[in-house]
């Protein structure tokens, strides 16, 4: 009985959820930074997690 699952097609799917998480914990934390490092990283990090949304989004899973 061969029971083999590819776990190399969940990869990808599982760094990214581990890669939103880290940005969103980011976001989280802008608040306890300076002003100006506020508003130079937020877009910054907004705009990662757009990005890390839409591939996972386009993601075959």
């Amino acid at each position: 009985m061969d029971i083999s699952i590819d776990f190399k097609a969940f990869f990808p799917h599982h760094d990214l959820l581990i890669e939103l998480g880290r940005v969103e914990m980011a976001m989280e934390h802008l608040e306890l930074r300076a002003e100006n490092e506020r508003r130079s990283l937020r877009p910054r990090l907004e705009s990662r997690m757009h990005r890390l949304r839409d591939e996972l989004d386009h993601l075959v899973v």
